[in-house]
């Protein structure tokens, strides 16, 4: 090791542009904020998404459509992915507290059980919504499907 390789550990320097020090370090005078205009004063903001008087994006793409505010987002949950459930764990019911606790959904999700696969264990199923594929499958195993 010599003196003219020692260098700062990683990090620990800033590489901050030190502004307004003087005419001779060329960041003085107008300190890097040019001659006049809204951003070269102090205590400037401009809203999000201003674009300088241009007319900003989110006003010159079309709209169109509608959105309800009172749609219902259902976590949707198949057929096969409650039969691998119930091939690992063997439970006797499968609900929303047994598919927090292996990961299939969170706490606020309402779930529906749609019919995709096969399922063959003798379960009953609560969840917030089925599918009438899936009603029928559950039911044809011998299971129960009960909406909560």
């Amino acid at each position: 090791m010599n003196l003219h390789t020692i260098k700062p550990a990683a990090g620990s320097t800033k590489n901050i542009k030190r502004v307004g020090r003087g005419s001779g370090s060329g960041k003085g005078g107008t300190s890097t904020r040019g001659h006049k205009g809204a951003n070269s004063r102090s205590g400037t903001k401009q809203k999000m998404g201003f674009e300088g008087g241009q007319m900003p994006l989110q006003r010159r793409v079309p709209k169109f459509g509608f959105t309800s505010p009172n749609r219902v987002e259902y976590k949707v949950i198949n057929l096969d992915a409650l039969q691998t459930l119930a091939d690992t764990y063997s439970p006797s019911v499968i609900d929303t507290d047994f598919l927090k606790e292996h990961g299939m959904m969170s706490k606020n999700d309402l779930v529906k059980v749609l019919g995709r696969g096969e399922f063959k264990a003798n379960v009953e199923v609560k969840a917030h919504a089925f599918s009438a594929t899936a009603v029928a499958s559950i039911e044809k195993a011998g299971g129960k499907a009960t909406v909560l």
